[in-house]
Order: structure tokens, then sequence, then C-alpha cells
């Protein structure tokens, strides 16, 4: 890229804001000498690219610090820069090309976050000069599009509500960006996943009536469906279709008999998986997508300790090597155009210790040219490395986590903090940039961040071991890992703190009442509070099938298990929390309304006089403005440095 032309990238973020660059140091930052908070927590600049179908266009997503997000188009041929997408009341978010000339992008508000779905609105196409901008209306809530081959269409996803609040029905719209004109595809009702041939007709789905799903597909289109497989939820059966390739071949996601799942061809013939992985890995399950172009599967991109792809495309292949031996330590993601005419390939490089930043690949000069990065404040050898450790639990389990420690200093006694991932049952995290680890490190911290049992990605065993142990055995991973690290060295006993948000909260309450000991401060944001209010409380999205199926199995049944649910419930023990707590809600989280912070606070604060409570009044589950994010941060520094930070 010339100097005009990365001179032309720097104008238009400077037309979407006040300036590009960080954001004035408070009088709440740390010390000059350390890393700003501002650094660790502000918005990024340069958050995402995508190289046109032909590879002759770069569509990028940019904004300053303070602007709302914009899509343009860099023409790689000249270089030249084109605003395409802008608004000034919302934020460009998800993008794709449509064809080589247009593209479609969802306006969104990357400043809230506050799980609501919005009926019919935020979808437009433009053209890549900026011309013939539309809105789609897909009269239902866009949950993601396929592109077809070189049309003006789209298939959008259009969740259907049903019991309650679930959203697990989807009818599909194919829509024509330039006319807005729709059609609706026959597909099954109950059908929740999908898979289309190269000629855009569907031919593979995931069915789900109640807790029971099944894998149907048809030889033809319009063809009779048939059922290759059934089975229960969260079954270690369990079949999900992850690509019908332009080979003609139906690849899927199995654990076939093992612990770990794989990927799979499936013989449609024979009905039945073939008897070896394509692509396995004997610690992690292998979870990811297929690379494709207009012709053939390239590769598979997948996640174990890191993210990794393997390639079956030669040419991709020795690409990867080439920017590998550029670039270094980092997961290097490359990507180029499905019917690319040109030699450029996009890659988006990081690390433990490095943000994002993306490159252009010049595949026969072999020259890597710099098109931005998502925060250039973040200094990677000011960073702390990030790595996967592994500690057994009081019942033998293994529990695998990542541990952080700060740069500087002999990496002993330290203060420890516990950091729990929400969800439950999804993985917690993998090498990559983590924010708010690095910014507890860069301020002394050693941070552990356990994948207790229960969590996903690590085995059927793993998994099926945190069923019904809220509170239980979940919780003795956490205050092991804990035991672990004294024992290692690492973390001072008396130093040591838990916290967390969603599920990471509710294990920060637990911590402090199960392991008062141990644990002597904890943080809970967004955090739940009682289980039985997980299943009553009104103004929760959680949907009428997880409550009916999900929960009774993973969490807990309210009728059977009452007396568990009492036991393990935060809320009912209020009284036994006697250790300093910081706890932040959001007044419109409809994940975990507000409802079960108050509570907790009115019910803990009757003992316990070292009780810091803030609400935010425009968040949800989860802190979207910046300005949020900076308050809360300052408060946790505040907060570790009086009770953990000095010995």
């Amino acid at each position: 890229m010339s100097k005009a032309s990365m001179s032309m990238l720097v104008a238009f973020l400077a037309l979407a804001g006040s300036g590009f660059g960080t954001l004035p140091a408070t009088a709440a930052d740390a010390p000059a000498k350390a890393v700003p908070i501002t650094s660790f927590f502000q918005n990024d600049t340069f958050s995402d690219a995508a190289l046109s179908p032909n590879g002759r266009n770069l569509a990028i997503r940019v904004a300053t610090r303070e602007s709302r997000a914009q899509l343009a188009v860099l023409a790689l041929d000249t270089m030249a820069l084109t605003q395409v997408g802008a608004t000034a009341t919302g934020d460009v978010g998800s993008f794709a090309w449509v064809n080589n000339d247009r593209l479609v992008y969802r306006i969104t508000d990357l400043r809230h976050d506050k799980f609501e779905y919005v009926a019919g609105r935020g979808l437009f196409a433009i053209n890549r000069d900026g011309r013939a901008e539309r809105e789609l209306k897909t009269g239902g809530t866009l949950m993601g599009a396929t592109m077809t081959s070189d049309r003006d269409d789209v298939f959008v996803w259009a969740a259907e509500s049903n019991e309650g609040n679930d959203l697990g029905h989807f009818r599909i719209e194919r829509l024509n960006t330039k006319t807005g004109n729709k059609t609706v595809i026959d597909t099954p009702w109950d059908a929740v996943e999908y898979a289309f041939d190269r000629k855009n007709e569907l031919r593979v789905v995931l069915a789900r009536d109640k807790n029971q799903y099944a894998l149907r597909y048809r030889d033809q289109a319009n063809g009779p469906w048939r059922t290759l497989a059934s089975f229960e939820a969260n079954s270690t059966a369990s079949i999900h279709p992850l690509l019908f390739g332009p080979d003609g071949v139906l690849y899927v996601s199995a654990r076939n008999g093992r612990d770990k799942s794989a990927v799979y061809r499936y013989d449609l013939a024979a009905n039945k998986l073939d008897g070896e992985p394509l692509v396995a890995s004997e610690q992690f399950d292998v979870a990811g997508h297929f690379i494709t172009d207009a012709a053939k599967v390239l590769g598979f991109r997948y996640q174990i300790d890191a993210e990794v792809t393997t390639w079956f495309d030669p040419a991709m292949k020795a690409f990867q090597l080439a920017v590998d031996a550029q670039l270094g330590a980092t997961t290097n993601r490359l990507s180029r155009g499905e019917r690319s005419e040109t030699p450029f390939v996009l890659v988006e490089a990081f690390s433990d210790v490095q943000p994002s930043k993306y490159y252009l690949f010049n595949s026969d000069t072999g020259k890597l040219t710099k098109l931005g990065e998502a925060n250039a404040d973040i200094d990677p050898a000011r960073m702390s490395l990030k790595d996967l450790v592994r500690y057994k639990a009081r019942d033998g389990l293994e529990i695998p986590a990542y541990l952080t420690l700060p740069k500087d200093g002999s990496g002993k006694n330290l203060p420890l903090v516990v950091l729990v991932h929400g969800g439950p049952f999804m993985r917690g995290g993998y090498w990559s940039f983590d924010e708010e680890a690095q910014f507890l490190a860069s301020r002394g911290y050693a941070v552990l961040q356990p994948e207790f049992r229960g969590s996903a990605g690590f085995g059927a065993r793993h998994f099926r071991a945190g069923w019904k142990q809220w509170g239980l055995a979940m919780q003795d991973d956490l205050a092991d890992g804990a035991k672990w690290a004294i024992a290692q060295g690492y973390a001072d006993p008396k130093r040591i703190c838990i916290a967390g948000a969603s599920y990471g909260g509710y294990a920060t309450l637990m911590g402090l009442i199960k392991d008062p000991e141990l644990f002597k401060c904890g943080i809970n944001w967004i955090g739940v509070t009682d289980i039985e209010m997980m299943y009553s409380v009104r103004g929760s999205d959680f949907g009428g099938n997880w409550k009916t199926y999900g929960m009774p199995l993973l969490v807990g049944d309210r009728v059977k298990d009452a007396a568990q649910l009492k036991a393990t419930s935060p809320l009912q023990n209020a009284a036994r929390l006697r250790q300093p707590l910081l706890m932040a809600y959001g007044r419109d989280d409809r994940r975990v309304p507000l409802v079960h912070g108050t509570r907790f606070r009115d019910a803990v604060k009757a003992g316990n006089p070292d009780v810091e409570w803030v609400v935010y009044d425009e968040e949800g589950h989860g802190w979207g403005n910046l300005k949020t994010r900076l308050d809360f941060w300052n408060r946790v520094e505040k907060f570790l440095e009086r009770h953990i930070g000095k010995p």
C-alpha cells in the first residue's frame, strides 16, 4: 500500500469521529508507568475485513475510538478507498459480499449488549461504489446470511418464536438485494441447522422436536427427506452437519464412539460415518468450519488450545507456511476470494499478547502489507504470556486452565484472581488476546481461568461431569485450581480473589460462601444469584424449551432437585458471605434480570458492610458502552488494590 493510500485510510478514520487515537487519561487511570486502562478496553478501530469473491476489492470495518463503526471498500488495483456504509446512530456489524459488486451489512449497536432481537430491522445492501443502497426487510430476526454465487440474492435466516422466548425454529428467505423481493424457501418446519449445495439448493437439515433431533437428507432438490440419524439433545450420539461440499460430500461433526468430537465424511449411500475422522484431536473436541472456494474444499479451521487450520489445498498450505515464516509467533488466519482472480490473500494475525492485525499477502511476490490493527495502543512487548495448564481436581478429573502471570517479576507468591467464565456449558476461551486477563496481569495479579467440568470443548466426559453440579463439583474445580496455584508457588494464599460474569458471577458468590478461608474477596457482574429464579423470574429471555428440557438435565429439576437448588443458591445462603464484594448489573439485562442483583444485594448487606453496588442504566448482559467498561474496570482496579493488592 502506498503512503498516499495509507493516508486515505487514516483520513477516513478521522472523518468517522473526533480523531484517531486513544481517549485522554483520567484521574482514575493507573500511574503513568502502567499501561493505561483505556488501552485495554477502548473500541477497536479496525475490526474486520473480507475480500470480494474475485479478490479485487477488500471490504473493511473501521472506526475511531469514539465514532460508530463504518464500512469501506478498498480497490486493490488502484488502492482507492470508498466509504459505503455509515450511520450516525448505529454501527456496521456483520457484513459480507453478495457478489463482486455488492455487499450486505447489518446495522447494530455495538455500544449496547441487551440480547434484544429486533424483527425486520438492520439489514442493508449497497454497491461497492456506495450506490444503490437499500434496506432489506426480513420480517423476522436476522440470524445470519449465506451468499449465493454471482446473483444479487442472499439467504436470510429469520427466527420464529416458539415455546415462549425460544428462537429455535426458523424460516429461510431468499432476498434480492436490489429489488427487496423475497421468497420463502420450503424447509421442514422444525429445522434448526442447514446445509446447501453449490447450486444453492437445501440438501441437509438438522431438525428438532422438543428434546429430539434428527439429521435429514434429500438426494436432490425438492426430493423427499430421509432421516440419517436420530438422537436426544446433549447425547454422545449427536451428529451435526458442517458442510455439503462442492465435491458432493456431506461433512459432519460427531463423536462416533470417541470421547472427543471430530470431523467425519458421511457416506450417504451406506448411511453411516466413515470409519476414520478427517480432522481429530486427542485432547480437544474439534469445533470449527470449512473453508471452500467455488470448486473445492480448501481446509478446516478449528480450535484446540489455539486456533489452527488444516489445509487440504496445497497452494493454501504453502501460503500459510510463507506467512507464518514472516509473522512469527501469532495465529495467522488466511482467507481469499472464492473465485479469486488475483494473488491477494487476507491475513488476520493475533496472539495471546497481540490483538488482531490485518495484512495483505501477495502470493506472487511473497510480500506482506499491513492494512491496520484493532488496537494500536497495545504493545505486545509489555503484555503477559497466556499458557494452557492442567491440574487435578479432588476427584481426579483433569481440569484445563489458562494461566497468565505478570510479565515483570518472579512469578511467585502473587495475588491471584480466579476468573470464571460464563455459560457455563460452553468453552471459556482459547489462546488469543484477552483484555481482562491482560489488564489484571498488568496490575500485578496472576490470573487463572479454569475450564471447569461442564465446559465444552474438552470431550464428553468433561462436559457431562458438570451436569447438575452448580455449586458442587463445578465449584470445587475452582477452589482446587486456586489451591494448585498456591502449591505451585504462583499464588499467595492470603491474597486470592474470585471473579466472573453471568455464571461466573454465580460461581463467585458460591466460592465466597463455600470456601471463605480461600477466597478473600469477590467480583460478581451480571451474575445469577438463585437457580430457582432462572425458572421463575419474569423478564428473562430463557426459552421454554431450555427450561423444559435443558435446565432440568444440565442444571437441576426445580421439583426433583429442589433441595439441592436451595442448598446451592447464593441468595438462600447470603448470610454466610462476609468477605468484601463488588457487584455490578445492567438495568436492561434480559438474560439475568436486575432482580437477581437487587435481591442478593438486600440479603447480603444485612450482615456484610463491605458490599459495593453499581447499576449501569444503559447496559444489558454485558458492557457495550466504553464509558461503562472504563468505570467498571476502574472500580475493579481499586477494589483489588484495597483487598489483595498488597502483602
